[in-house]
């Protein structure tokens, strides 16, 4: 079957389970009223990832979280550049 992203109101109406499901497997899923664009199907956690009120981790949170670096080599290469000429 065909993934739709973009939806009737009564097609959403008569399909209510598959939009909801294809919005957690597939992404947003659109409802149009008389042609325009006028709803949007979330999943749970995508909704939870655009709302503003969801805490964040702060600056220094994100910085304590990215992985170490340790045993990574960060050495320069002291080769001299080569000579162009311009």
């Amino acid at each position: 079957m065909e993934v739709a992203l973009s939806w009737t109101l009564a097609a959403a109406k008569d399909r209510l389970s598959e939009v909801v499901r294809l919005a957690v497997d597939e992404g947003p899923q659109t409802i149009s009223v008389r042609g325009r664009e006028t709803a949007v199907v979330l999943s749970k956690a995508e909704f939870d990832r655009l709302d503003p009120r969801t805490p964040r981790r702060n600056f220094k949170e994100f910085l304590l979280a990215i992985p170490s670096l340790e045993g990574v080599d960060l050495s320069r290469d002291s080769t001299p550049a080569r000579d162009i000429e311009l």
